[in-house]
């Protein structure tokens, strides 16, 4: 029996293993896909297509676990919750490639029980079968009209079902977009899909120009230091390795210039990253300050996120303080603030696919405490006539416009500015940009992530 297995096991195909050990983790141990899926296939050597097959199938299966799950209860006639994981993870993972892609059915079953059959046996495996079966039996679109709510009653839970988001967030969405359900469903579909690879470019390093030809990719719309990267994997891109280069989000790149870029009277050269972990922002601002003899400093509460810092701002004028941003102990007086808060994260679902199945709507109630603290410190270190640049990648009400809008209320002498200039770049007119003073960016609209900008100073 044990020859017979190790023999399944070298049979299997290396992508389908890779991405159902990938699923396997983010249950098991809350890891994130995007963290743990390109070490696996660099360790694995799984490259080319097999690396590309494998990306889709993770991303994309977590990606829909709300509605593959609705589909796989319906066809197992069980709740998910009855399934053993590791059942349930091969049983998501079929499912994808059964509604969302272009495997054969027959390829999308069989190799799914052979998956099953590898570590759990028989019996799980003959259940396996038997309800992928069931659901090969109906498209996606089919079992949308057959479980999602009636549109007519439920419009908001009817594209969330079709979208494959919580219901909850859907709504926060609708309410940012202001109850345009065409504006909605764009919002919805965009998240929905696999978002391309952002590079950024560092200033005085390398041009985005000079990335784009080195990596094969295109040079962004809006920010003058973004390539888009077609595909492939980002580490082999040799800007990257070298330090020149990293990958960030456009919209992300656009509010790290924005603070750099605001008016300011007499800057002195003192520059302050609030919230400054993983660094992609503090290496951007970094380099940017290096350019214009400037000094950063840079503030994390974790101690493994301030090395993640240093590395990435190697080299850079920017001094790290493990602290918390609420009391770090720094001087008041800083020119220019970017305080990027902690937040639900529902502006980059796209890029953290099982995200929108671990928030909750009371995570955003307890942020929002931290984010009116920190923003009222901020104001408190930045010197009169100086700017902050409050930030979240949230379009939730709750964590932009209502944490700033609290705030100046409740500080003396401090004001909203109009972000709209600090990002007018490139092919971002004011045309994309609504009506401010704040900045909301959208995956549907901008190609971005859901980055909201907020400018303010103090008298």
């Amino acid at each position: 029996m044990s020859g017979d297995r190790k023999l399944r096991q070298k049979d299997l195909d290396p992508a389908r293993v890779a991405a159902r050990d990938t699923l396997r983790a983010v249950r098991e141990r809350d890891a994130y896909a995007n963290l743990v899926l390109p070490k696996m296939l660099r360790d694995r050597k799984i490259e080319g297509r097999d690396a590309a097959f494998a990306t889709e199938l993770a991303y994309g299966t977590a990606r829909a676990q709300g509605l593959l799950d609705a589909v796989i209860a319906a066809a197992a006639k069980r709740p998910v919750e009855e399934i053993d994981g590791p059942v349930l993870d091969v049983l998501r993972l079929g499912a994808y490639q059964l509604l969302r892609t272009r495997v054969g059915s027959h390829a999308a079953v069989s190799t799914s029980v052979d998956l099953v059959r590898s570590e759990n046996g028989m019996g799980p495996s003959g259940f396996a079968n038997a309800v992928l079966r069931k659901v090969s039996q109906k498209t996606e679109e089919m079992w949308v009209d057959e479980l999602a709510p009636s549109p007519a009653e439920d419009l908001v839970g009817y594209l969330a079902f079709q979208y494959a988001h919580p219901r909850w967030i859907a709504g926060v969405f609708r309410d940012a977009l202001g109850g345009s359900a065409g504006q909605l469903q764009a919002a919805l579909a965009a998240d929905d899909e696999r978002p391309p690879v952002h590079l950024v470019a560092r200033p005085g390093y390398i041009t985005a120009e000079e990335l784009a030809l080195t990596s094969g990719g295109e040079e962004g719309d809006y920010s003058p230091y973004c390539v888009y990267l077609p595909g492939g994997d980002p580490g082999d891109v040799e800007a990257i390795r070298e330090g020149y280069a990293g990958v960030q989000d456009e919209g992300s790149q656009l509010i790290a210039r924005a603070v750099t870029v605001a008016e300011v009277a007499d800057d002195s050269g003192r520059w302050l990253d609030m919230c400054a972990g993983p660094g992609g922002k503090a290496a951007l601002i970094g380099a940017l300050a290096e350019i214009d003899a400037a000094c950063l400093d840079a503030i994390e509460v974790s101690k493994h996120r301030a090395e993640l810092i240093r590395k990435v701002v190697n080299d850079l004028p920017v001094t790290i303080h493990v602290a918390d941003a609420r009391s770090s102990g720094l001087e008041p007086g800083y020119d220019r603030i970017l305080l990027d808060a902690p937040c639900s994260g529902l502006g980059s679902l796209r890029r953290r696919p099982e995200s929108r199945w671990r928030r909750t709507a009371a995570d955003v109630e307890e942020l929002v405490v931290l984010q009116k603290e920190l923003l009222t410190e901020a104001l408190r270190l930045v010197k009169p006539g100086g700017v902050v640049a409050y930030s979240t990648c949230s379009p939730h009400p709750a964590e932009t416009t209502a944490v700033v809008a609290d705030v100046l209320a409740s500080v003396d002498g401090a004001r909203q500015l109009d972000a709209r200039p600090l990002v007018t770049v490139g092919k971002l007119g004011p045309e994309l940009l609504g009506d401010g003073p704040h900045v909301q960016l959208w995956p549907h609209i901008h190609g971005t992530d859901a980055m909201f900008l907020a400018a303010l100073t103090r008298d």
